[in-house]
């Protein structure tokens, strides 16, 4: 259908290859009792997979275009004709249970990380499975200490597993993206590193100390709380921290300590 054809505007990229789709379908664990909501569907590839394994699949969907081929091929999805990023998620899910609620898609790369953002906001899923650029999945999974790893690793480990389960290349998409892309899938953590009410400071935290990534943690630190130096070393002393040691080295739960710390520092 002419419809169908992806809009580079919107960075679309459509998947049609049916094994691929169902190892993306399968990837979410859904069963009849869960809710799936599905985040960009386009033409309805991964719908009518996942509406073969749900119970129920509501898909928010952006480009009016590929509305008709969308519903031929899934009629039994609930379609929403909505910008994702403005959309209230769970109002749309119908507010399901936590436990029996899934978000899937394939994602535009150039908003994933505010996707992610808003996948995580609470309550928060079952689980997430994103089909994201591999670089991306590289960064969110990546380990302390590897070169991927920074601000966007942590903020998602620290509150959901990350696995990076496979990889679809270029090839596999029409019009196929100039990088491969790989499949994720985030479960929320029953005891999250950060409180909810904590998480947007947390964040800032953590995006400013990888900002000044070259420098050593005490010297950072001196600079984002404006605490005298022997302050700093004493509380990194107290968390059997490395003052010399670099943002990148610490892990998502360091972080989380680090953060709560200095907070308690800065308001004393």
């Amino acid at each position: 259908m002419s419809g169908s054809r992806p809009k580079r505007r919107l960075g679309q990229h459509f998947l049609f290859d049916p094994r691929l789709l169902a190892r993306i379908a399968d990837a979410t664990l859904a069963g009849p009792n869960d809710t799936v909501l599905e985040i960009g569907p386009g033409p309805g590839g991964l719908t009518a997979a996942l509406v073969s394994r749900a119970g129920r699949v509501v898909a928010i969907e952006k480009d009016p275009d590929v509305l008709p081929a969308l519903r031929e091929r899934a009629p039994a999805a609930v379609i929403l004709e909505a910008d994702a990023l403005g959309a209230d998620w769970h109002a749309a899910a119908g507010h399901p249970e936590p436990l029996r609620f899934i978000i899937a898609g394939n994602i535009p790369y150039n908003i994933t990380s505010p996707l992610i953002d808003k996948a995580l906001v609470p309550p928060m899923p079952a689980r997430i499975v994103f089909l994201v650029q591999k670089e991306v999945a590289e960064r969110i999974a990546s380990s302390p200490g590897s070169r991927a790893y920074g601000a966007l690793s942590v903020g998602v480990q620290a509150v959901a597993r990350v696995e990076q389960l496979f990889t679809v290349p270029a090839g596999a998409f029409q019009p196929p993206p100039k990088v491969d892309s790989a499949v994720i899938r985030l479960t929320p953590l029953e005891r999250p590193l950060v409180p909810v009410n904590r998480r947007d400071g947390f964040r800032r935290f953590v995006v400013a100390l990888f900002g000044l990534r070259r420098k050593q943690l005490q010297r950072a630190l001196r600079e984002l709380t404006g605490q005298p130096g022997e302050r700093v070393v004493a509380l990194l002393g107290s968390m059997r921290i490395d003052p010399v040691a670099r943002a990148e080295t610490l892990t998502p739960a360091q972080f989380a300590e680090l953060h709560a710390r200095v907070a308690e520092i800065v308001a004393g």
